[in-house]
């Protein structure tokens, strides 16, 4: 049977969200430059929250995109049993910051698909990654800039991440231990 610990409920989550976006405000000077694009599934509600948030601080409307990696990815298996989701980049990344959102980073291959699959949509000037539970465990030499909460977990814990726009009953972030 398998252990289940509550890491962030919904306040939490709230709080995280918001001191990442500060951080990334303080980060980024020049706010027309700096794009969000959400990574299909868990990553775009996060973007979505952090474009309103960062809007409130700005003063602006930031640009928001929605990226799917599952044809990028370097694991064939995964590739052939996950659902393709819209990408949608209504704007041109060329010549901009573009802060990656995501909902949990575990091996850093997501990311590497992530980063592939931009370059089909031009040569932005940066790429920053933002994650709300970096748990560690990283296969590439991927790091994030911006991180809500580091979540130190073994290789055979699992870490879910639950959001109301996903149709979950609640926002949360769950490790589940086996």
């Amino acid at each position: 049977m398998a252990e289940i610990n509550l890491i962030l409920n919904a306040a939490a989550i709230r709080r995280a969200l918001a001191r990442v976006a500060h951080e990334i405000a303080e980060r980024n000077e020049v706010s027309a430059n700096v794009v969000l694009i959400g990574v299909q599934r868990g990553g775009v509600p996060l973007a979505q929250r952090l474009e309103v948030l960062l809007a409130g601080i700005w003063g602006h409307p930031v640009p928001l995109g929605s990226l799917d990696v599952t044809m990028h990815r370097d694991d064939p298996e995964r590739r052939m049993n996950q659902a393709i989701h819209p990408t949608m980049i209504p704007f041109n990344i060329t010549d901009k910051t573009v802060v990656l959102v995501d909902d949990v980073l575990f091996r850093g291959r997501t990311v590497r698909a992530a980063l592939d699959a931009l370059t089909d949509f031009g040569r932005p000037q940066r790429i920053q990654l933002a994650v709300l539970v970096d748990r560690g465990h990283r296969e590439l030499p991927i790091k994030p800039d911006f991180v809500g909460k580091n979540v130190p977990t073994s290789a055979t814990e699992n870490v879910r991440v639950t959001l109301l726009e996903r149709g979950d009953a609640v926002d949360a972030v769950i490790l589940e231990k086996k």
